[in-house]
């Protein structure tokens, strides 16, 4: 574990160092309290800490509040190293941000013990912080597929597009739905079915590039927000993604299982005041006309065929 140590005088700063360094420590070493807290500001700074009170240019407590304010990662455990004694000086030091404190001079096996204590509570705040992500990604994402959820991906379209519509750029929609994949649950077993699944979101995420969204929507359906697309390439990048997902079988733990995907697209350009889930809408009756025109093709969703749009999600309601 790397520890800071700053103190001014040069017998104390060595001798504080030979311990530490034999206590199995990797030691950074400063003179000053300006020194000290430019280091343990830093990102990537040490986690632990020992600081003389009586420093030039600022002092510990100094030190303290300057860590408090400017480091807001990690936390840093500061232990103080003092002569004064008396309870308000030793509750000021605290109040300032310090952990802990010895008063000098200190025995250097008690000197270890508090450290331990300080490693002991970074660790307890490593496990909350590693607990606090992983409930966070378990909240935005797909369990299955680990592809964003559908709460998210929703979420993401609607800031997505107030960002194109302020900017005047145009976000492409794909939702995409795997074809026949009831028969492959139904005949290969749900287990291959999850393979798929999985395989699928790979290459999804794979086809679009590291500032896109792609999102399980439910099922075997996905949808793909794509950022800043020209619109006079719209077919075409839908194009290949559906290849991306069609070029292969997918290597199941039963044997290859040959994949395609149908395909709604949607430009927000077209309908500039629609709201998320009326273009999920138009999408869908897309995706709709894509399965009913053979499989494993693309259609756009298109203004002029609003009525048509229209008609297609009635006979689909008619059809549940």
């Amino acid at each position: 574990m790397k520890i800071l140590i700053a103190d001014d005088e040069y017998m104390s700063l060595h001798l504080l160092r030979a311990t530490l360094e034999r206590a199995g420590y990797e030691v950074v070493a400063v003179d000053n309290g300006v020194a000290a807290a430019e280091i343990l500001c830093r990102a990537e700074g040490p986690r632990l800490a020992l600081l003389d009170w009586m420093m030039p240019q600022m002092d510990g407590p100094s030190v303290c509040r300057e860590v408090r304010q400017k480091r807001n990662q990690q936390y840093v455990h500061i232990v103080l190293l003092t002569s004064k004694n008396s309870t308000q000086e030793i509750v000021a030091g605290l109040e300032s941000g310090a952990d802990d404190y010895l008063v000098k001079p200190f025995n250097p096996d008690e000197l270890k013990a508090r450290l331990r204590t300080g490693l002991r509570i970074l660790q307890l705040e490593d496990s909350l912080v590693e607990a606090r992500e992983n409930m966070r990604y378990q909240a935005t994402h797909d369990s299955l597929t680990t592809l964003f959820n559908r709460g998210i991906i929703m979420e993401l379209l609607t800031k997505e597009l107030t960002r194109s519509t302020r900017e005047r750029d145009c976000t492409m929609l794909l939702l995409g739905d795997l074809d026949h994949f009831k028969q492959i649950n139904d005949t290969r077993g749900h287990v291959v079915g999850d393979e798929v699944l999985r395989e699928v979101a790979r290459r999804l995420v794979g086809s679009v590039r590291s500032y896109d969204y792609v999102g399980r929507y439910g099922g075997e359906e996905f949808l793909i927000v794509l950022n800043n697309c020209d619109p006079e390439g719209v077919m075409a990048r839908a194009e290949e993604v559906r290849m991306a997902i069609g070029r292969a079988p997918v290597a199941a733990s039963t044997g290859p299982v040959p994949i395609t995907m149908s395909f709604g697209v949607l430009m927000s350009r077209d309908w500039p005041a629609l709201p998320a889930d009326e273009l999920l809408c138009k999408v869908d009756a897309a995706l709709y006309e894509a399965k009913n025109d053979g499989r494993n093709c693309c259609r756009l969703a298109k203004p002029a065929a609003r009525e048509a749009a229209v008609h297609t999600m009635e006979l689909r309601r008619a059809h549940l």
